[in-house]
């Protein structure tokens, strides 16, 4: 019986996860982009050239300058809150996928 109620709930996971994903609240995110992520590239970079924009694009949806955004994401600047918050948003992430430490 056990193992009957663990295979129903085992469905259940799955149908509610591709609901979300169908539905657009939930989205997979490739494989590639996690190995560049883990592999120590800068998140935010990852995140931009996935979503298909420039450094000038993503800044000016950001409102950030370009070659602050451009430091970032060589690491010779820490963003505030504010600023990381506008760039997750601008990639449609949460700051906690392009913020590590």
């Amino acid at each position: 019986m056990m193992k009957k109620a663990e295979m129903l709930q085992d469905i259940q996971d799955y149908d509610s996860a591709k609901a979300a994903i169908e539905s657009g609240a939930d989205e997979l995110i490739p494989g590639e982009i996690v190995h560049a992520i883990l592999d120590g590239e800068n998140a935010i970079r990852v995140w931009r050239e996935y979503r298909g924009l420039s450094q000038q694009a993503a800044a000016q949806i950001a409102e950030v300058s370009a070659p602050y955004l451009s430091q970032l994401e060589t690491g010779k600047r820490k963003g505030s809150l504010e600023v990381l918050s506008a760039i997750a948003r601008t990639l449609n992430v949460s700051l906690e996928q392009i913020v590590s430490e």
